[in-house]
This record gives structure tokens, C-alpha cells and sequence, in this order.
């Protein structure tokens, strides 16, 4: 089973660098997308069932903003839209999908660079997030959470920690958070597990040289229930051709799908 994470910045502009032609080489069964930046009526019907996949969205009501989809290869036995909180599911952040015991959900967290009341929006987010984190542990299902978290946890997870340790998406409450999500609920990091050593960047700064000098942040994941992560054999990043400032996280699990 072929799982993938990619935040397109934008399925449009994505569309237009060739991100449609790559899929079906990439032979997934299950995508997730992470700022579709559009509207169900801007999705073309390309966007909505490329290549026979099923496409599932949860947009945000602004327009031009965050929103999430998941393609797949069979139709779910359920998808669900949104986390119950308003203010959340207004932002299009939450989509899940089930098949048979497996649940992938995309998920797009708050970014808090912008300001400090973004910043503030994305505290209140990881607060209200966490007991439903909680909430799918115990229900003992193989479950993986794809998608942009804007957190880098460690200082493997971007090149220039140093630099970056009173940023957000390095701040000490955040990575104090995600590392709770780890060693407290019991959630793993796929990516880390298989690579203990790589760096595993997903994401790069439009300023300066960030992508050429490889000058990024591992803020895209797959976090998997234990006995899932213990099915993942590789994973890889795709940076081949730059359909967005993210570069797509691959993770193939010996899972029947």
C-alpha cells in the first residue's frame, strides 16, 4: 500500500506544473492534499477523480485558502469532513477517510508565522486537537495522519535550528507539544522510524536560495498507530520536479489496501 502526503500550495498552480501528469506513475493508493487554495466549483474534473481515483474534499469557506482532499484507488466505507469545531472546519483542515480497519485522514495544521494572533489560532488548534488524537488511539483502528503540521520536532528537522528557535514552527511549546503526541498518546513518526539519521526535509523557504542550498524543514508527516508504522517498509520525498514549495512525503506499507 502506496500512501501520500503532498501540500500542492494550491491544486491550480500545482495542476500547472505537472502534478496530475505525475500521479499516475506514482501508482498510490491513497493521496492526501493539504492547501487546495480552491473551492469545490475550481475543481476541474481532473482535480476531482484523476486517472479512476475517487476524490473527497473539504474546503475552506475563504477563498483561495487551506482546504484538504484525499484521493484513493476504492471508494471509502465512510468520509468524514471536518472535526465538529467550527472555527476549525471553516479553515478546511480535517478530512478522514475509512476503509475496512484503516483510516487516512489529511491534515492541514495552522501555520502561526504570519502573527501573533495566527499564532495564538494555532496554539488553540493543537489544544483542541490533542484529545481527538487521543480519542482515535483508543479506537484501536490502523490509522495514519498525513499532512502539514507546521512543526519541525527535532533539530535533525531543518537545517538551520539555530536560527529558527523563536520562529514559529520551532517554538519550544510546539515541539514540546508534538513530542507529547509521540512518547505520551503513543502516535508514531513514520518518516523518523525508518530514517533515524535523515534529515527528511519536505518543505523550503521561497526566500534566498532555501531549495537549491537544501536549506528546509521536515514539516510534512505521516503519524501512524503502532502497528501500522511497524507494517512501513521505505518512504521517500519527491523533489524531481517542484509542484509546490512542499516537496510530496511517499510511504509504502506492507498493508493489504
Amino acid at each position: 500500500m502506496r500512501i501520500v502526503s503532498a501540500n500542492l500550495n494550491g491544486i491550480r498552480s500545482a495542476a500547472n506544473k505537472g502534478f496530475f501528469d505525475w500521479l499516475p506513475a506514482l501508482a498510490a493508493d491513497v493521496i492526501c492534499l493539504q492547501e487546495l487554495k480552491a473551492q469545490d466549483a475550481d475543481l476541474t474534473e481532473l482535480m476531482q477523480q484523476p486517472h479512476g481515483m475517487k476524490g473527497f474534499f473539504h474546503c475552506a469557506e475563504k477563498k483561495g485558502y487551506s482546504g484538504v482532499g484525499i484521493y484513493a484507488r476504492r471508494e471509502p466505507d465512510q468520509v468524514i469532513e471536518g472535526l465538529g469545531i467550527v472555527d476549525i472546519d471553516v479553515e478546511g483542515r480535517y478530512l478522514r477517510a475509512d476503509f475496512g480497519n484503516l483510516t487516512v485522514i489529511s491534515l492541514y495544521l495552522p501555520s502561526g508565522s504570519s502573527s501573533e494572533e495566527r499564532q495564538q489560532i494555532k496554539f488553540s488548534f493543537m489544544e483542541r486537537f490533542y484529545p481527538h488524537l487521543q480519542e482515535l488511539i483508543v479506537q484501536g483502528r490502523d490509522i495514519v495522519l498525513c499532512g502539514d503540521w507546521n512543526i519541525a520536532h527535532k533539530e535533525i528537522d531543518l537545517k538551520n535550528w539555530k536560527g529558527n528557535l523563536k520562529n514559529s514552527g520551532f517554538l519550544p511549546e510546539e515541539r514540546a507539544w508534538i513530542t507529547q503526541v509521540f512518547d505520551e498518546l503513543g502516535w508514531v513518526d513514520v518518516w523518523r522510524t525508518l530514517y533515524p539519521e535523515a534529515p527528511g526535509y519536505t518543505w523550503w523557504s521561497n526566500r534566498g536560495q532555501a531549495y537549491a542550498k537544501d536549506v528546509g524543514w521536515r514539516i510534512d508527516y505521516q503519524i501512524a498507530t503502532k502497528a501500522l508504522a511497524t507494517k512501513a517498509k521505505s518512504g521517500s520525498i519527491y523533489k524531481e520536479v517542484k509542484f509546490s514549495d512542499h516537496a510530496p512525503l511517499i510511504v509504502d506499507y506492507d498493508y493489504p489496501f
